[in-house]
């Protein structure tokens, strides 16, 4: 089996080719330690989960990296605002990330570094950038001469005054043009910093990639896959491959992937707006396993709406499949077949739901079509291994089961019994029973639920 993946840099769907044979390398941008993860950072994180379970299928070894940034402008603000150390901040918030991203059922990458810890790499790749005659330095700052590198912009696909358009332009006297950009500056005395041919100081942004890339590929080696949100195409990743290309003759990367943004109601996320929805929150009301599937209904490219349908047929899937699915049936690597080819073809998640819905419907009878639901789920991080109880039954099933049964018993009373049987058997679909007693409707999920 091939996999396909569209790629950003050549426009298209291409059959993924690795640097190695039977070995595939990929780098995601991880995130920046200072507060709570969102639905926006989850996206980032789960899309290039399912890409990473999908390589395991297919090829003896994976490389998974995905960074930590723990020094930067917005960790040191958030380690004044709080009062407690650089340090502090990023553990704090560290594990928090990693708390969350397993609670949505996410592996773990092979390798997470973290950028103070990659630092000597960082000053040997600069350095290495200026002897290529690619870099400069100026009062204390390291910055890339975007004008030495001909292929800028090719990622992006527009001319350099196209891309900064809209841009805030650094027009700083250390610069020998606005579009160049820092490689390493100069630490405030209350910052973090370290020592450098060229003075304390710290990394810019888009060389600490560069640098953790190469520290655990080698410089010569090509990463086989890059990918992140489609806000970092320009200008991070457009710099990460101007830089990469300056220090070794191999290409930089092959593949680039970019997930779309996740919107709320139509609308950035922002905190002005008050439409930032953090996971701890979310994690407290709603199970992994639907707001794993409401990351994953829209395809990966496109941007996904976040409204408040979207957990609930999440949820309606969820429970469609906990009401028939059997725990206890022989599952092999034989029964996830058809849910790999699925996604094999550009990582389309709302197919593979599709099939799950449908694979839900004919395993009630179907043996075999049971465990391939049972792999299927399993295989996409929805462990349906260990089942919910009535008492565990997440609160927002709760509510929607109780609202509708309130309208059900108001339609029946009006003698409206065809749009009341449907209720009943729209709640049939996810798994819950309805028995009309002395004038009380009860509820409960089916046995498998």
């Amino acid at each position: 089996m091939t996999i396909k993946l569209y790629n950003t840099l050549t426009r298209k769907k291409e059959v993924i080719k690795p640097f190695l044979d039977d070995a595939v390398s990929m780098y995601v941008c991880g995130p920046t330690v200072y507060g709570y993860p969102h639905i926006g950072n989850a996206r980032a994180a789960i899309v290039p989960d399912i890409l990473y379970r999908l390589l395991r299928s297919q090829y003896t070894s994976v490389k998974y990296i995905r960074n930590i940034t723990d020094v930067d402008d917005k960790i040191i603000d958030a380690a004044k605002k709080e009062g407690i150390s650089i340090n502090e901040i990023t553990q704090k918030y560290t594990k928090i990330y990693h708390d969350n991203m397993t609670n949505l059922g996410n592996l773990r990458p092979t390798h997470e570094p973290k950028v103070t810890d990659t630092i000597s790499k960082i000053i040997s790749t600069i350095d290495k950038i200026i002897e290529n005659g690619n870099a400069y330095v100026k009062d204390s700052h390291v910055l890339f001469d975007t004008d030495s590198f001909k292929a800028y912009g090719e990622l992006s696909g527009k001319k350099l005054e196209e891309m900064l358009d809209g841009v805030r332009i650094d027009n700083a006297s250390y610069k020998k043009s606005s579009k160049d950009f820092i490689l390493w500056k100069p630490s405030e005395d209350d910052s973090p910093g370290w020592n450098s041919p060229w003075g304390k100081g710290r990394p810019g942004w888009h060389i600490e990639c560069t640098s953790m890339i190469k520290d655990i590929l080698g410089d010569d080696t090509t990463l086989d896959i890059h990918g992140g949100g489609n806000d970092l195409i320009f200008p991070h990743h457009e710099n990460e491959i101007a830089q990469g290309s300056c220090i070794s003759t191999e290409t930089y990367c092959n593949h680039w992937f970019h997930n779309g943004i996740v919107l709320v109601d139509k609308k950035k996320m922002s905190k002005s707006l008050g439409n930032v929805i953090l996971l701890d929150q979310l994690l407290k009301n709603y199970d992994k396993a639907t707001i794993r599937v409401a990351l994953l209904s829209a395809h990966y490219r496109q941007p996904l709406n976040w409204t408040s349908r979207t957990l609930d047929n999440a949820m309606n899937l969820i429970n469609k499949i906990r009401g028939c699915i059997k725990t206890d049936v022989t599952v092999d690597k034989q029964a996830q077949t058809e849910i790999t080819e699925i996604l094999s073809d550009d990582l389309n998640t709302p197919q593979a739901f599709k099939y799950l819905s449908d694979l839900s419907k004919s395993s009630k009878k179907n043996i075999k079509d049971n465990a391939k639901l049972l792999q299927s789920c399993l295989f996409l991080g929805l462990d349906f291994k260990m089942q919910s109880k009535r008492s565990e039954i997440d609160k927002a099933l709760s509510n929607k089961v109780e609202k509708l049964i309130q309208k059900r018993n108001k339609l029946r009373s009006t003698g409206h019994y065809a749009e009341a049987d449907e209720i009943r058997e729209e709640l049939s679909e996810i798994g819950v029973t309805l028995r009309d007693r002395d004038g009380q409707t009860e509820w409960e999920l089916d046995s498998n639920s």
